[in-house]
């Protein structure tokens, strides 16, 4: 890895250096990372597959994401707010996912959580993108020193207050910021990467919900 946190592929395209040239987690940051997500359920799925992933490498999560889509009811909040004791054990049992309890049974709280955030704002999407970052809120320059510098921003600290206040759990600011990332909220493919462009190309052509 460069100094600008940029790194070039087999196939002579620059990218940001944390995929580190492995095919699923390059494919991950091609595809996916970054991408402006108003689907409900897939904003579910990252901000509670981010929770999952506190202390743990992302590669991890990913590489099990099927099993937890399996496991949770492909995320439906409204199917995961119905679990009980018994799909807690079953979780707990599931060598396929991260079997840590307090975590399994977030997922289950954040569901219920969810379906009174949909019902106050109309959907999950309208409430986080009410939070998109003004211009001023962000970065002139997006590059490597700064990512690692800002492992939480204002924003994400907001987004986390004001999700405990409503109950959710598993969602500190860097959690938080670590999906604002993920579900396009801001776009911090570094500068030099070819992504970047096209990401941000998304976002301002996005009618947010």
């Amino acid at each position: 890895m460069s100094e600008t946190g940029i790194i070039i592929g087999e196939d002579g395209k620059s990218r940001c250096h944390w995929h580190a040239n492995l095919p699923d987690y390059m494919r991950y940051h091609d595809e996916e990372w970054g991408r402006p997500v108003t689907d409900d359920i897939r904003l579910f799925e990252k901000i509670c597959l981010e929770g999952f992933q506190s202390g743990l490498s992302w590669l991890t999560i990913l590489r099990k994401r099927d099993n937890f889509r399996a496991a949770f009811a492909g995320f439906d909040f409204e199917k995961v707010a119905l679990f009980d004791d018994r799909d807690i054990e079953r979780c707990l049992a599931d060598a396929g996912i991260i079997r840590h309890r307090g975590k399994i049974v977030s997922t289950i709280n954040n569901a219920r959580r969810a379906i009174a955030l949909r019902s106050e704002f109309g959907s999950l999407g309208r409430y986080f993108w009410s939070y998109e970052p003004a211009l001023h809120e962000r970065p002139t320059v997006v590059d490597r020193q700064h990512v690692v510098a800002n492992p939480t921003t204002p924003v994400s600290v907001r987004i986390s207050k004001d999700l405990k206040k409503r109950g959710w759990t598993f969602v500190g600011p860097t959690t938080v910021y670590a999906f604002m990332q993920a579900m396009g909220l801001v776009n911090d493919h570094i500068e030099g990467c070819f992504r970047r462009p096209e990401v941000e190309a998304m976002r301002v052509a996005l009618v947010s919900p």
